[in-house]
């Protein structure tokens, strides 16, 4: 059974979620409200029949479901203006980075259902990475915040010990995508092609590939033997590549984020 949802923080994820839930059918738009102090920068939603309003109480009382979208610094005092309208039987689902459940629990002071979930920003083209943990959660509770998810990409249920692992591989994970794509197309502007194409096949190559992966499941060196002749020109091209410290530097990056996020607890 569907659920009321009220998504605290309509900036650029919360907006995407929502986005994301309308596009994806899990719910009727009327079902969804979003808040947001200048609700003018709302009026794609509202448009769309998404309640907007910038009480975040009157979203609480009126939902089942709470997504906190907010920053990090508003935590504290967003969960303390609310704490009066949360009962135990609301289900609270966090996707701001660095707030732990126990930060939630402390703050909300009852044992209601707690949820850490971190998407990216392709939840609004329902193909996000989301990885969830929970506490104080039944299973129907976990199936459901689960299944919400499952229909705007991908889900993986994981321990909270790893949710800053999470968001470096899977949030940050889109920004270093993104920078292999745009050197992809730098390179193909070099050898030949005009902007907009190398723009495209450079996008729809590495969407190709991941796709390989996610269906078949296979590892990526199984893909790569299969385009890797003896003396070509991927050989070649992989090679150098390795010499310059491709792996090397993505592996420090990954490694790097992850370090900003232990630092800045």
């Amino acid at each position: 059974m569907n659920k009321k949802i009220a998504i605290i923080g309509g900036g650029n994820l919360g907006s995407a979620i929502a986005e994301g839930l309308l596009k994806s059918k899990f719910c009727a738009a009327a079902s969804i409200t979003v808040t947001k102090r200048n609700t003018a920068t709302l009026k794609h939603l509202a448009a769309k029949g998404v309640t907007v309003t910038s009480d975040n109480n009157v979203a609480v009382r009126n939902s089942e479901l709470v997504i906190l979208a907010i920053k990090p610094f508003q935590v504290s005092d967003v969960l303390a203006s609310v704490k009066k309208s949360i009962t135990i039987k609301h289900i609270l689902v966090s996707v701001v980075t660095g707030i732990s459940v126990a930060d939630i629990e402390g703050a909300v002071g009852k044992k209601t259902a707690i949820f850490r979930a971190m998407p990216n920003t392709a939840i609004a083209i329902q193909e996000s990475m989301t990885c969830i943990s929970a506490k104080n959660a039944t299973e129907q509770q976990v199936a459901y915040v689960k299944g919400l998810f499952d229909t705007v990409g991908k889900v993986a249920l994981i321990d909270e010990k790893l949710m800053d692992a999470a968001t470096v591989l899977g949030a940050c994970g889109t920004a270093y995508a993104m920078r292999y794509i745009r050197a992809n197309i730098q390179g193909g502007i070099e050898i030949g092609f005009d902007s907009a194409t190398a723009n495209l096949i450079a996008a729809q190559t590495v969407k190709g590939a991941a796709e390989l992966l996610l269906q078949k499941g296979t590892h990526p060196e199984q893909e790569i033997d299969k385009v890797t002749t003896p003396k070509g020109c991927t050989i070649a091209g992989l090679n150098e590549m390795e010499h310059q410290g491709f792996s090397s530097s993505l592996i420090k990056g990954i490694a790097a984020s992850y370090d900003k996020i232990l630092k800045d607890k």
